[in-house]
């Protein structure tokens, strides 16, 4: 069977309803409030299917100054599956992204093509999901969050934080993402900040997605930080709270998620094009924004 030949051309917001239901049709949910965040900070290419009915194929190429690139919702079509589409929106992304360091979270079935492409794996992140339970209260930041005494607990986010936050986020994920920072407030139900001696030194975000609290991205100096910033940002979470965790990391998360009632659901690949390494400071990023699949 011959693939379709409608040109990849760039999705608009008009194409929503399109995304949704594919995604939907792929069993990933519609996921709207993602694919508006996402198409708003990146640039989504589709193929729209020969049949008139709604998209064959998509994805989103979200690029940062600094040269880093993010390639997410990657989609066919299961009816025009085997037919080269997967292959020719990521040939088409890939010319558009030039030069970057691109990097994409691979399900099992996408990991082959994305091989073929020469993306690399360079580790796995699981979900993890469940009711969070918090840690029981102990009268101290020590207990609570296995914090060394005197750590700066989390506060709410305000703009006055701003500058800070960009300026940390910079240095831990090796590029600028500020117009997706500075539109995360308007995003997420809730940014919450650490610091110590009037130093900003971590934040996290939750975002509603369905009938999930997603939280992400969740920067920190250690694996204590981080604990402390998810338990102040899902502790009251009314829904089922989101982890997305690496796993093979001394002194990880995936462990104290699942002893908190957040479980390992499924796993995915991180991969990088290439041979080159993720820029930044990986020991600092505990969770992303968002795991948009491959």
């Amino acid at each position: 069977m011959t693939s379709p030949t409608a040109p990849v051309r760039r999705l608009t917001p008009a194409d929503l309803p399109a995304c949704s239901a594919l995604a939907v049709s792929r069993d990933w949910g519609a996921e709207e409030h993602k694919w508006r965040f996402l198409l708003t900070h990146g640039t989504g290419y589709g193929v729209d299917a020969p049949d008139g009915d709604g998209l064959a194929a998509t994805t989103v190429l979200t690029r940062y100054a600094g040269g880093l690139a993010a390639v997410s919702m990657v989609l066919v079509a299961a009816r025009y599956e085997g037919r080269g589409l997967g292959r020719r929106i990521m040939g088409h992304v890939l010319a558009e992204a030039g030069d970057d360091t691109v990097t994409l979270h691979a399900t099992e079935r996408g990991r082959p093509l994305y091989e073929k492409l020469g993306f690399r794996a360079t580790g796995t992140v699981v979900t993890h999901r469940g009711r969070f339970t918090p840690p029981a209260p102990a009268g101290n930041a020590v207990a609570a969050g296995n914090a060394a005494p005197g750590a700066g607990e989390p506060r709410d986010f305000t703009e006055a934080d701003l500058p800070a936050l960009l300026a940390l986020d910079a240095e831990v994920f090796g590029a600028d993402r500020s117009p997706l920072l500075r539109d995360l407030p308007r995003f997420a139900e809730r940014v919450v900040v650490a610091e110590e001696d009037g130093v900003l030194t971590g934040y996290a975000s939750a975002w509603l997605n369905a009938d999930t609290l997603v939280v992400g991205p969740v920067v920190a100096g250690d694996t204590a930080g981080a604990r402390r910033l998810i338990t102040a940002i899902a502790a009251d979470a009314g829904t089922p709270v989101r982890l997305d965790l690496r796993t093979g990391v001394p002194g990880g998360l995936d462990g104290w998620a699942a002893e908190h009632g957040v479980a390992p659901v499924f796993p995915n690949t991180l991969m990088v094009l290439g041979d080159r390494d993720l820029p930044g400071d990986e020991h600092r990023r505990h969770t992303p924004l968002m795991v948009a699949l491959g």
